[in-house]
Parts: structure tokens; C-alpha cells; sequence
């Protein structure tokens, strides 16, 4: 949009300029052509602004509606996954046909053996002698 202004601030603009020519149309015979020219095409910008009002509001309809129709979709795509997981069981490779993952626990890791703790070699001092009499 030319300088910041919305297509209704121009479309207003320019109705304002048609109306100030068609006023002063006998001062202005030299511009009659282009007057005409464009009042066909003010009156085609208005066409267009509110055919595209209306596609608007036809646009928020049809949101409103999808929003409608996913939500609902998505509950039932709930209520399925339940019920297909239900009838196989949880961990039925089949579920996966459903995109749908099955339980799988997780493998059990093998208890290796403890070894002993280590035994602390302290050096082992001889007693001392005792004097022979």
C-alpha cells in the first residue's frame, strides 16, 4: 500500500476527487474524458474492495468452521487410538500399522558379579624380638 495508507483511505481519496471533478464538471470540459475514465474506474475499485470484504468474511467463516471440524477430527482420531489399542493390546507389533507405538519394555541389563572388594595390603611390621634370657 503506497505511503503507509490502506485501500480504503485511497478509495475514499479518490471519491472525494471524483466527486470535487463531477461538481465542477462545466469548469473542466478539456477533462471530461478522463473523468469518465476514472469514474468507471472508482466505481471498479469499489466493486473489487467489497467483493473482497465479502471474501473476507467468508474466509473467517471458513476458518471458524475448519477450527470446528479439526478439533472434533482429532478426538475421534483419540477415541480410535484407544479403541485400536485396546483390541490388539499394548504391545502388538500390529499397532504400528496405526502409527501407533507398541510397548516395548526395556531390555534388562545382566547384573554382572560383584567383585570382592579390594583387600588393603598394609605392610606387616615383625614384632619385636623378644631378649632371650
Amino acid at each position: 500500500m503506497p505511503n503507509g495508507r490502506s485501500y480504503s483511505e485511497i478509495l475514499g481519496d479518490l471519491q472525494r476527487l471524483l466527486t470535487a471533478v463531477t461538481a465542477n464538471a462545466g469548469d473542466l470540459q478539456h477533462l471530461e474524458g478522463s473523468r469518465t475514465a476514472f469514474e468507471g474506474l472508482v466505481s471498479q475499485a469499489q466493486v473489487v474492495s467489497q467483493e473482497q470484504a465479502a471474501l473476507t468474511a467468508s474466509k473467517q467463516e471458513k476458518t471458524y468452521a475448519l477450527k470446528i471440524v479439526m478439533t472434533e477430527g482429532q478426538r475421534l482420531a483419540t477415541l480410535l487410538r484407544v479403541a485400536v489399542r485396546q483390541h490388539y493390546g499394548i504391545s502388538a507389533e500390529k499397532l504400528t500399522e496405526f502409527g501407533l507405538q507398541p510397548f516395548r519394555s526395556r531390555p534388562r541389563k545382566v547384573k554382572e558379579p560383584e567383585a570382592p572388594p579390594p583387600v588393603e595390603l598394609t605392610s606387616v611390621q615383625p614384632a619385636p624380638a623378644e631378649p632371650s634370657l
